[in-house]
């Protein structure tokens, strides 16, 4: 995965001077603001790779878009909300950019939206999840290409079943964890569902060692009748594998790992029959962005497309969506009015901004982990699709 990393960094790096160096007064110039480096670096390195295979295969390889060429300028936040928030201003007020997408970190992204509002320039977030981004801290300048903590949420409580469940949930103690078990809360209750998070536990970022964590988890769980599941919300290398190894199965508790990127559902065989709910895997959408992602990102990178590469492919597909229906115009006001209640396409289907809160409408996947592989990537079986219809998420702005 590291040699897949760089090659993609150093590509689309390459790229990207190439396309400063022939800047020009008519370039269609985009910002991406993500977390090159820090602990989100696997992240934003797919969301760099599928932005620009998007825009080459949105522009059929001319990376131009109504006669303008798309100029991508790469900014690294290095994960921190102040460095974020400079960034995306000198980006509106130096660089000029016509709009900006980003970035990696929930707490980041946060930061940046009041810049949005204050230069009046929209801000297309991808791939941040806290359900805050469209909820309470939102702005009409925000939309949103990435999924967020309820759509997490409600695929978790469709993929429980009807059953009574006790839930006890471990979570990253920042926004995207904080929001993504809140989430997961309201979704079990606007669901009517029998399934009760009856413990939460929040541990630090960068926590290695889950010990203390599990068995409190454990001690939660263990005497509670039925169903027990421990559901993990994290983003960076996922702790299952970890508190797998602790036997949660001795008290009768099974786990909920959630999707992540392939490198870290690799090491997840020993939780094979396990289910989960997951925002994208290459193996499970059938349409032709989603065909031609696949075969270029594996002829190209000798692996298939992960989860945030289509996120960033997802993005650039909301850009020239847009610009169709301008026209070609980035004024504001004419790309608010294109983008609120427009489809577009992306590698999963069809995704919609809704209007009251520009948050992108989409599927999801219900899948169980394989215990035999064909091959190092052949992770997951298809359980079933989640339509948007399944998904009630529910509007949480002021708007």
């Amino acid at each position: 995965m590291k040699k897949f990393l760089v090659g993609a960094a150093v590509a689309a790096g390459a790229w990207a001077a190439a396309a400063n160096t022939a800047a020009h007064a008519a370039d269609l110039k985009i910002a991406l603001i993500y977390s090159k480096t820090g602990p989100l670096e696997a992240y934003a390195k797919q969301t760099e790779a599928g932005l620009l295979l998007g825009f080459e295969y949105l522009t059929g390889g001319t990376m131009m878009l109504d006669g303008r060429k798309v100029v991508i300028l790469l900014k690294d936040d290095q994960g921190k909300p102040d460095v974020a928030k400079s960034l995306l201003e000198q980006a509106y007020s130096d660089d000029k950019v016509d709009l900006a997408i980003g970035t990696t970190s929930s707490g980041s992204t946060l930061a940046m939206l009041p810049v949005a509002e204050d230069a009046k320039k929209i801000l297309l977030v991808e791939p941040a999840v806290a359900d805050s981004i469209t909820g309470d801290r939102w702005n009409r300048y925000v939309f949103r290409s990435a999924r967020n903590s309820s759509q997490d949420a409600l695929a978790g409580a469709v993929a429980l079943g009807s059953g009574a469940v006790s839930i006890a949930m471990l979570a990253q103690d920042y926004a995207f964890g904080h929001d993504g078990v809140a989430a997961f809360k309201a979704a079990l209750a606007e669901a009517h569902s029998p399934a009760k998070v009856v413990f939460e536990e929040y541990a630090p970022f960068a926590t290695t060692d889950f010990t203390a964590s599990a068995q409190r988890l454990f001690d939660a769980l263990k005497d509670k009748p039925g169903r027990k599941i421990i559901a993990i919300i994290w983003a960076g290398p996922n702790p299952a594998t970890k508190i797998a190894d602790l036997k949660p199965e001795r008290y009768g508790i099974a786990l909920a790992p959630g999707g992540n990127i392939l490198p870290v559902m690799q090491q997840w065989q020993q939780l094979a029959g396990a289910e989960g709910t997951i925002y994208y895997y290459y193996g499970f959408p059938k349409n032709p962005m989603n065909d031609w992602l696949v075969a270029q990102h594996e002829k190209r990178y000798h692996m298939p497309p992960d989860f945030f590469t289509c996120g960033g492919m997802a993005a650039a597909s909301a850009v020239a969506t847009a610009l169709k229906k301008t026209g070609g115009s980035t004024d504001t006001e004419k790309l608010i009015a294109a983008m609120e209640g427009m489809e577009f396409d992306t590698p999963k289907g069809k995704m919609i901004f809704r209007k009251q809160d520009h948050q992108a409408l989409q599927s999801m996947y219900v899948f169980k982990i394989k215990a035999e592989r064909k091959n190092d990537w052949d992770l997951l079986d298809l359980v079933r699709e989640i339509p948007i219809s399944e998904l009630p998420v529910p509007i949480r702005n002021k708007r």
